[in-house]
C-alpha cells in the first residue's frame, strides 16, 4: 500500500508516520508538498495520505484544509493521530550562533520557534522553504553560515549537526496529522469501544442577517452534539465569504450527530462530510 506524506527524508510528516503505522508495512511515498500528498490519494496514485492537519501552537494546517475544501470529491479523513514535536536547530558544522546569518524551515516550524528567534537569533534572516528536511539538505550544501529548524532526526542523514534541541517555544507542542484515503476504501474493522469524531465543511448562510451562523450552529449544539473545533477559512468567491470547519463528537451515520447534520443542510447553502472516524484507532492500513 503507498501512503504519501510531505517528504523527503527526515521531515516531522515522515517521523510521525513511522510512529503512527505501527509497525504495519506500507511503501513510503514523499512529496514535495501537502497539497501534492493528498492529490496522490485523489488522484488514485496513492492508496493513503498522512498529512499535518492542525498544531497546538499554530492551530490549523491552511495547505490541509484548503485542499480538502478545495481539491478533493474522493478523499476522505479516515483516522489521526497526535504527534509530539520537537524542533531542533540544525547546521552543517558546529557553529556558535551569532555567526548564523539566515534561519530556514517550513512556515509551521518558524512559528513554532518564534521567541527561540528572536531571543536567541534576532539577526539571522528568517526563511521560509517547502518542508523542515528540505530546510536542512539546503543547509547540507550550502558553505554560508546557515541552520535549520526540523526533526533532529534528520541531521545525520544530511550530515549535519544539531546546534540546539528543543527550541519550540511552549513544551507540549502537538501536531495532529490525519490518515486520507478514498471513500470507497477497504477499512480496518471497527473497534465497537472506540469514541468517533465527524469533520465537515460547509458554506456561509445565503442570506446575510444577525445570527445566522448561531442559529445554523444551535442545529448541533441543542442536539446535545459536543462541537470540539471550529473555524473559519475565505471562499475564494470575494470578501466576506466563508467556509466553516467543524468537529464533532460522534459518527455521522446514525443518532443525533446525523440529525443534526441533516438540520444544518436546512441552514447552509451546502454541507460536506470530510470524514467520519475512529479517534485514536488503529491505522486504516
Amino acid at each position: 500500500m503507498k501512503v504519501a506524506y510531505l517528504g523527503p527524508t527526515g521531515t516531522f510528516s515522515e517521523e510521525a508516520l513511522d510512529v503512527a503505522a505501527q509497525g504495519a508495512a506500507f511503501e513510503r511515498m514523499p512529496l514535495p508538498t501537502i497539497h501534492g500528498a493528498i492529490e496522490a490519494v485523489e488522484s488514485g496514485e496513492a492508496e493513503r495520505a498522512f498529512v499535518p492537519f492542525e498544531n497546538s501552537i499554530e492551530g490549523t494546517v491552511r495547505q490541509t484544509l484548503d485542499a480538502l475544501a478545495f481539491d478533493t470529491e474522493r478523499a476522505a479523513v479516515v483516522g489521526e493521530h497526535d504527534h509530539e514535536i520537537r524542533q531542533a536547530l540544525i547546521a552543517r558544522e558546529e557553529i556558535p550562533l551569532e555567526r548564523v546569518e539566515a534561519v530556514i524551515s517550513h512556515p509551521q516550524a518558524t512559528a513554532q520557534c518564534a521567541r527561540f528567534l528572536r531571543d536567541s537569533l534576532p539577526e539571522a534572516d528568517v526563511r521560509a522553504v517547502s518542508s523542515t528536511s528540505d530546510a536542512v539538505r539546503r543547509v547540507s550544501v550550502s558553505e554560508q553560515p546557515w541552520a535549520a529548524l526540523g526533526s533532529a532526526a534528520a541531521a545525520e542523514p544530511y550530515g549535519c549537526v544539531v546546534l540546539r534541541r528543543g527550541v519550540e517555544d511552549e513544551e507540549g507542542n502537538v501536531t495532529r496529522f490525519a490518515w486520507l484515503a478514498p471513500r470507497d476504501a477497504e477499512l480496518p474493522p471497527e473497534d465497537p469501544d472506540a469514541n468517533w469524531r465527524t469533520t465537515l465543511v460547509f458554506h456561509e448562510l445565503g442570506e446575510d442577517r444577525p445570527g445566522a451562523l448561531t442559529e445554523a450552529l444551535a442545529e448541533l449544539s441543542d442536539r446535545g452534539i459536543n462541537m470540539t473545533r471550529i473555524e473559519s477559512r475565505p471562499r475564494r468567491s470575494g470578501l466576506g465569504r466563508y467556509l466553516f470547519f467543524i468537529d464533532l463528537d460522534g459518527r455521522a451515520d446514525g443518532g443525533v450527530v446525523a440529525e443534526g447534520i441533516e438540520a444544518l443542510r436546512g441552514q447552509a447553502e451546502t454541507v460536506r462530510i470530510l470524514g467520519s472516524y475512529q479517534v485514536e484507532g488503529p491505522p486504516p492500513l
